[in-house]
């Protein structure tokens, strides 16, 4: 695999695709280093030491340490996500939004318009409770996070958020247009990975205080490899449905009559629906934990990270947009009338309604397995914190989206190597996307 990384090179299209992809990485990391104004920057830094392992420890891990820092992109890209799924869920219920949907990729840009308006109005609501919130946040020598609170600092506050959210929009959809893999999940992949080596040395320290102990290190160590393991055999996971197509004679050729397969992921929303979940449950828990009002900070003590109300409504969120998410991606309708139209079937069911009923079947219940996999996987880090004093969120969304992305972005390398006539990673294998 890596003697064959050097094909990239040799591809020009897809040297220039990635480097953009990294260009556009770099322009955001420079962002993320550079500081709202009006911050009492070690304040702040002190204010979050002691809030890793609540709601701020999981926005900060998903903003790559933007909101630590507090720098010009400290909400991340979690607002277009919250955009994007009220857009989705809208389109069940309004007509006018399920008739663009309907209208291809002109309906679709519509959409997309929208979830950008609405990305912008959500930052300025959180990015208004954020203003407020630092204005009350004090650390225990007294200093306070803020220089000058007042209108003018809240006011600023909310542009620059705002501004900066806008800007990993349009670098996530130029990301997606001109370089490789999808821009939004990169942008994410790269925050976590940033992450990384401070995860890596904070464990180190506890070890060396005798937090944790040698040997339960080394149990952590070998659970992440059987997760990192796991994660990668479930998501290249497919149920194969047997297809047999009838032989055909056009003139005088003869086509059809080879059997073939469709294959079903086990796992077909991928990383979107904990990403939903979770930005469903960090965008009111954010605007809770930073609103100076008491009935606010009951509700952030629910949602924060490990309180099991917060458990309940992540693992039921996953599991709802694991069948919402696969219902939008494949329709067992169309796939039994496309098999139906090219003279394909499934040997012993009929064609058409039935095919499609049974389709759905197979596809309800891996959906079902799927989603508790994912559930499991997204609640492991509570268990591993709660358990084990680990100083880091391993597992959940932030692994699944590494390790997705990971294999999403190789997959297209190869695709695109293989269509110049080169070898690629595998050597004479295939890297399998998960979609």
């Amino acid at each position: 695999m890596i003697e064959n990384l050097g094909n990239i090179g040799r591809v020009p299209e897809l040297r220039r695709r990635v480097l953009f992809t990294l260009g556009m990485l770099a322009v955001y990391r420079v962002g993320v280093a550079i500081p709202t104004p009006g911050i009492n920057g070690q304040a702040l830094s002190d204010f979050f030491q002691a809030a890793q392992q609540t709601v701020f420890g999981m926005v900060n891990l998903f903003s790559g340490g933007a909101l630590e820092r507090f720098s010009i992109f400290a909400l991340g890209i979690m607002p277009y996500i919250s955009a994007s799924i009220i857009l989705q869920l809208m389109t069940l219920v309004v007509p006018y939004l399920e008739q663009l949907k309907k209208e291809g990729e002109q309906g679709q840009k519509k959409i997309t318009q929208y979830t950008r308006y609405g990305t912008v109005l959500l930052s300025l609501v959180q990015g208004f409770f954020i203003s407020l919130g630092l204005e009350q946040i004090t650390t225990p020598s007294g200093a306070s996070v803020v220089f000058h609170p007042g209108w003018s600092f809240r006011l600023m506050t909310i542009l620059t958020l705002t501004s900066g959210t806008a800007f990993i929009m349009w670098l996530g959809e130029q990301m997606s247009e001109r370089g490789i893999g999808n821009g939004i999940s990169i942008i994410i992949f790269a925050g976590i990975v940033a992450a990384l080596p401070s995860a890596l040395t904070a464990t180190f320290d506890y070890t060396r205080q005798g937090e944790l102990g040698p040997l339960v290190l080394l149990l952590l160590a070998i659970l992440m490899v059987a997760v990192v393991a796991i994660i990668v055999y479930v998501e290249r996971g497919q149920r194969r449905i047997p297809v047999q197509y009838a032989k055909r004679v056009v003139g005088r050729k003869q086509y059809g009559g080879q059997s073939t397969h469709l294959p079903l992921k086990v796992n077909t929303a991928g990383v979107i629906p904990p990403i939903f979940a979770s930005s469903l449950l960090i965008f009111p828990a954010t605007i809770a934990q930073f609103a100076p009002y008491p009935i606010f900070q009951d509700m952030a003590s629910y949602l924060n990270p490990g309180a099991w109300v917060y458990n309940l409504i992540y693992v039921a969120a996953i599991v709802f947009f694991c069948y919402f998410y696969t219902a939008i991606q494949f329709n067992p309708q169309d796939v039994a009338e496309n098999l139906q139209k090219y003279g394909g079937f499934v040997p012993g069911i009929r064609p058409g309604k039935r095919t499609a009923d049974y389709i759905d079947r197979i596809l309800t219940r891996i959906t079902l397995g799927g989603a508790i996999y994912l559930a499991v996987v997204c609640v492991l880090p509570t268990f591993l914190i709660s358990r084990f004093n680990v100083p880091f969120f391993f597992g959940g969304t932030a692994l699944l989206i590494v390790v997705g992305v990971a294999i999403d972005t190789v997959a297209q390398m190869q695709a695109h190597l293989i269509q110049r006539s080169y070898e690629g990673f595998m050597g004479k294998g295939k890297v399998r996307g998960r979609g």
